[in-house]
């Protein structure tokens, strides 16, 4: 027996809004949907052009302790066309890269930058 497909991936943030803000302005994330979870948590879902599977945001109630993301804990990776234009629309909104851009030993083009809470969001441009 297998599973089927991924559907979501849950990241806790501190701040839900902002998190939400950085996902749609730097990579054009959409929302979903959103709902509060039977133990109170705000949820935010958000969908990935020509992707099915979403990234689910989760930020606890009050009183829980604040989300700390070790470096190099975990990444997301987004494909892109083209990553110096994209850097290029990033630096007008403010986002700088926080590493890269880098040429791989595939001959893709990899660069990161920094997700609220401190996640990485790593940027790639696959190899033509």
């Amino acid at each position: 027996m297998t599973v089927k497909k991924l559907l979501h991936t849950r990241m806790r943030v501190n701040d839900i809004e902002r998190s939400v803000k950085f996902y749609e302005s730097a990579l054009g994330l959409t929302v979903t949907r959103r709902h509060t979870s039977p133990r109170g948590a705000q949820l935010v879902f958000l969908a990935t052009p020509n992707s099915e599977e979403e990234i689910e945001l989760c930020q606890m109630p009050d009183g829980t302790r604040p989300v700390q993301v070790q470096p190099d804990l975990m990444h997301l990776a987004f494909e892109v066309e083209d990553l110096s234009k994209f850097a290029s629309a990033l630096k007008l909104k403010g986002i700088s890269l926080s590493d890269g851009p880098t040429r791989t030993g595939s001959g893709s083009i990899i660069a990161f930058i920094d997700a609220p809470e401190g996640y990485e969001v790593e940027l790639i441009q696959k190899a033509k």
